[in-house]
């Protein structure tokens, strides 16, 4: 079986770089992905997701270096759910987390976005989207 999911939205934090014991660059970030709709009274609602990112490697090193809070972002890789308790009387929680595979730096200069990536190539060019609908 195959999984394969692609995200675009901004970074809500800087990332953060570190090292495994055996010397691996790990890089993590967050991502939040929003969509707006308008339910059947007339209302605008908006839900944001956020997603945990974990690149390894050199695209690790390259995700920190060129990557910011508030920057667009197009994540490619496989998703992780988890789900857990907290401390009595607090509701169920859940995490998604996106084991990086290829990442393309969006907005540009030029309006050009950047890809980098463990497997062969980049995901071809910027996809279709306004960053006017994105409400960051």
């Amino acid at each position: 079986m195959f999984s394969k999911t692609i995200i675009v939205g901004h970074l809500g934090k800087d990332p953060e770089l570190r090292y495994t014991q055996s010397g691996q660059s790990v890089c993590s970030f967050s991502v939040a992905t929003s969509r707006t709709w308008t339910d059947q009274s007339g209302e605008k609602q908006d839900k944001t997701t956020w997603f945990r990112v974990t690149a390894w490697g050199k695209l690790a090193e390259l995700c920190n270096t060129y990557l910011k809070k508030g920057r667009l972002v197009l994540v490619e890789g496989e998703v992780d759910a988890s789900a857990w308790m907290p401390q009595q009387g607090e509701q169920p929680r859940a995490s998604l987390e996106l084991t990086a595979r290829n990442v393309r730096f969006l907005g540009g200069g030029g309006g050009e976005g950047t890809a980098f990536g463990s497997g062969g190539g980049g995901l071809g060019g910027p996809p279709d989207i306004n960053e006017d609908d994105i409400p960051f």
